[in-house]
């Protein structure tokens, strides 16, 4: 089948879908998670010859990792879709109601946006977290994982669908790509698809933008910073920094750069560097931070880089106002953090940071769909545009005006014999 004729089944699949009420689609997603149980087995032998062939083909160690779909995994992503369940659907919410006149009222209301293409990293449980939020979500979805977990991600789209069919969704609402050239015949179909969102490096964002009409939600690089203010207390400090850079490195939100005031580093850096030790985490520090602790010397790269390893840059600053000023020359606008005592700094902090997730005496690591109590995550949106931060459901419907009259006509109203009230009413849609 061409790009073309898949990508417009999948428009017509859109359709039907959009109509598809709560029980529907709450069934299916039910289905999908009894079905993944029941095909475990299939599923990871398929993940097992993904990573056979990546470690043949020395994919580094924190990409295994992700790469990784073993029985412990599909079962998150089984209780994900339990807790996606329990969600309101986001679909046909009224946002706002107005009359306009007598009998003659206004609506708007929510609805899906229609197909949506997703290319992301290579980790298997994102194909399923971003499939049933899309379905939950009213809309169909074009699929493209990384060519590393290709015999993961097969499995699970035909697992997807295959339950989705079974439980009366329409066919044709999900479809997997597999090539690069998938991806650029895909981003000429504007008359197809109406959202695109890239998962990946900055660059990569950037030639997606640059090569498609499509409207893009960009996902970029996850450059996430930690602030160590002079009023932090210390202890508290080293557990945020230790578990936004550790507790799982090859993530988004994971900590690149770790900023310190200079009026605490003498007490701080070395308790950091004892606490990371353990975790074999290579410190890059700035001649400050140097200065303190063993460190390898910091260049202006380092600044810019996503790690997505066991490695943690640190630079000492003069104060708040300077680290607001790096974060916001260098970060990606994921999520940056402040420790510390005092209430009006973390203020100023979370008012001045242009980041779509500001944080207080917490780690970067919460900056997450699922923990936030959105089901899962679409992705994480830097972007400025209707939706930003982690993209859950709220993030994948648009709106629609939908207007309610009784023989009306705007001559009446050009002619003033009749005039409009726009009185604001708290009323569901009727229909």
């Amino acid at each position: 089948m061409s790009m073309n004729e898949l990508a417009r089944r999948v428009k017509e699949a859109s359709i039907k879908l959009a109509g598809a009420g709560t029980e529907l689609k709450n069934r299916a997603l039910a289905q999908i998670a009894e079905s993944l149980k029941h095909n475990k087995e299939e599923i990871i032998k398929a993940n097992r010859e993904d990573l056979l062939r990546s470690k043949k083909e020395d994919l580094p160690a924190p990409l295994l990792k992700r790469l990784r779909f073993d029985e412990a995994k599909i079962q998150d992503v089984v209780d994900g879709i339990h807790s996606l369940i329990d969600l309101d659907d986001p679909v046909g919410k009224t946002l706002l109601s107005t009359e306009l006149d007598d009998g003659l009222e206004l609506y708007k209301v929510t609805c899906p946006i229609g197909v949506i293409g997703v290319i992301f990293e290579s980790r298997p449980d994102a194909l399923v977290q971003i499939a049933t939020l899309c379905l939950k979500s009213g809309n169909s979805v074009l699929l493209k994982g990384g060519s590393e977990a290709r015999e993961t991600n097969r499995v699970l789209a035909e697992v997807i669908v295959k339950a989705t069919e079974e439980a009366g969704i329409p066919a044709n609402w999900l479809a997997l790509l597999e090539t690069r050239s998938d991806v650029n015949e895909m981003l000429k179909m504007d008359q197809y698809i109406d959202l695109i969102i890239p998962r990946g490096s900055n660059d990569f964002v950037r030639y997606i933008m640059d090569h498609s009409r499509i409207p893009v939600m960009g996902h970029a690089d996850g450059i996430c910073h930690c602030y160590v203010d002079e009023d932090a207390d210390i202890d508290m400090a080293v557990k945020i920094a230790v578990d936004s850079k550790t507790q799982y490195v090859a993530v988004c939100n994971a900590v690149e750069t770790l900023l310190v005031h200079e009026k605490i580093a003498a007490d701080f850096l070395p308790a950091l560097k004892n606490a990371l030790e353990s975790k074999e985490v290579e410190l890059i520090g700035c001649p400050k931070t140097c200065a303190v602790i063993s460190a390898t010397p910091a260049s202006e790269d380092d600044w810019k880089t996503e790690y997505l390893d066991y490695k943690l840059s640190v630079k000492v600053v003069a104060g708040l106002d300077e680290a607001i000023d790096h974060i916001n020359t260098y970060g990606s606008g994921h999520t940056d953090s402040i420790i510390t005592r005092d209430k009006e700094k973390a203020a100023r902090f979370m008012d001045y940071v242009d980041s779509g997730n500001v944080f207080w005496n917490c780690s970067t690591r919460f900056s997450d769909g699922f923990r936030y109590g959105f089901g899962a995550e679409v992705g994480i949106s830097t972007g400025k545009i209707h939706a930003r931060g982690p993209v859950g459901l709220e993030g994948l419907v648009i709106y629609k005006y939908k207007l309610i009259g009784n023989g009306h006509i705007v001559e009446d109203y050009a002619k003033r014999s009749r005039s409009f009230k726009h009185r604001k009413m708290n009323r569901e849609f009727p229909l």
